[in-house]
């Protein structure tokens, strides 16, 4: 079963069980779903809805720290409580530990020594980790270590 017919599929029992707050998420998520499909012109693969999913998920980290600087707590736990339930969608996530020991494995692949290695490393390591670990994380512990 794909990640997205499981999200299809929490959807019906969420309107089965009047779960509101999932029910609109899934809804949301869904829709992007179909437009990214649309746009393709065919079916989406689960690497491409999980990175829909994180994009999602960035989107409501974003608006938790907006809501929190407005003093909209109520905002605030709402983007909490729906970015825990875009999260049961996505893969096992790598730990900050596995990711720096799959970057340094790249880096001694192909010798890389200094920041300007980095697409190089980020060619390789980028199949390994997909959908599992933040790009923007990967980014930031490879440049941390060619530096």
């Amino acid at each position: 079963m794909t990640i997205k017919d499981n999200m299809e599929l929490s959807l019906k029992e969420s309107m089965k069980s009047g779960d509101v707050t999932r029910k609109n998420i899934l809804r949301v998520v869904l829709t992007n779903l179909k437009l990214a499909e649309v746009e393709k012109g065919g079916p989406l693969d689960d690497i491409a809805v999980v990175s829909i999913l994180q994009k999602e998920i960035k989107i409501h980290k974003d608006s938790i720290q907006d809501a929190e600087k407005a003093n909209r707590q109520d905002l605030a736990d709402q983007y909490i409580q729906e970015m825990k339930i875009l999260e049961e969608y996505l893969p096992e996530q790598l730990d900050e530990t596995k990711i720096f020991e799959l970057v340094k494995s790249a880096i001694a692949e192909v010798g890389a020594t200094s920041p300007a290695d980095m697409g190089k490393v980020m060619k390789v390591i980028m199949p390994k980790t997909e959908g599992r670990a933040p790009n923007s994380e990967i980014s930031r512990i490879t440049r941390e270590l060619l530096s």
